[in-house]
């Protein structure tokens, strides 16, 4: 059993660190780059407790609390200091790792967001890093995590072993937001939007913006219904100007699916105008992303939604 299966739909850097460790090759630096949400600091704790625990229930746990001395995690520090201080940096956490391992054969430090830590563009606390990672000292090991790799200064990026992690399949980020209890009309546009990230999925799940795009789903599906053409064209350039139309028509293509399947059984007229509706919907935004005109295909959308009878 590894810690290191907690980490989802990851096999290529899952496997990479899996054979670092039963090959006992471990590399004094690791860079892993990907997008946020996708598992980067889970793996990195996970790798690092998988080395320095050895499997004991013991160790695991005193990590798990923060308490084990030879697997350090160093976060940004608050919103508007972000990057860490050089003088923190040389003078409380660079200084462990002269002393490390403590009680381990391993001793980590991981660096979440470290493009955020240490960003090229202020390279003090970045340069004070690379000093240390050009000296590594035998059983010290560092683990960095970045989003946005390019933004560290290219001579910690030569010196780090670089493992990517890549955008979760949806069928996960539905099972991490099922586990969260999350409501089934939120699950979907939810992960439209996350682009395979369970962290926004997550934020956009609780912070409102489903609701407020379902809402004007429904104001979508009034105009349709009961709107002259004044109302639709005025709907249709609202959606126009919208950066996230394609979830605005996913939701009110939810709409209509979830309409025409709460209809088979007690109304078929129904069921069938919904999912013609679904059809509509689904043929305007291929169109869009074949570089069709956005005005004009909405305008169309809307029309042909309320010819269907």
């Amino acid at each position: 059993m590894s810690e290191l299966d907690a980490v989802r739909a990851q096999p290529g850097a899952v496997g990479a660190l899996m054979r670092a460790r039963e090959h006992r090759r471990i590399a004094s630096a690791y860079l892993f780059d990907g997008p946020s949400g996708v598992g980067k600091e889970l793996a990195a704790v996970a790798f690092a407790t998988d080395v320095v625990s050895g499997g004991d229930p013991h160790c695991i746990d005193r990590i798990e609390a923060g308490a084990h001395p030879d697997v350090r995690v160093f976060g940004p520090r608050e919103e508007g200091k972000r990057n860490i201080q050089v003088d923190v940096l040389r003078n409380e956490i660079l200084p462990l790792a002269q002393f490390a391992p403590f009680e381990a054969s391993s001793t980590f430090f991981i660096f979440p967001q470290a493009d955020v830590s240490f960003p090229s563009f202020q390279p003090e606390a970045a340069n004070a890093l690379l000093k240390t990672l050009e000296e590594p000292r035998p059983g010290v090991h560092f683990i960095l995590t970045s989003e946005r790799a390019e933004s560290l200064l290219p001579t910690i990026r030569s010196r780090c072993q670089r493992i990517r992690f890549g955008r979760l399949p949806d069928t996960v980020v539905e099972e991490l937001l099922r586990r969260e209890g999350l409501p089934d009309d939120v699950i979907s546009p939810s992960i439209a939007l996350s682009a395979g990230r369970a962290d926004v999925a997550l934020a956009l799940a609780r912070d409102g913006t489903v609701a407020e795009l379902r809402g004007l789903a429904a104001s979508v599906d009034d105009a349709v219904k009961s709107g002259g053409p004044g109302t639709l064209v005025e709907i249709s350039e609202r959606l126009a100007r919208r950066e996230d139309l394609p979830l605005a028509l996913l939701t009110l293509q939810n709409l209509y699916r979830d309409r025409s399947v709460a209809s088979l059984e007690v109304d078929g007229e129904e069921a069938s105008a919904s999912a013609a509706r679904v059809a509509l919907i689904q043929r305007c935004a291929r169109s869009m992303q074949q570089n069709a005109n956005r005005q004009s295909a909405l305008d169309a959308l809307l029309f042909d939604l309320r010819n269907v009878r």
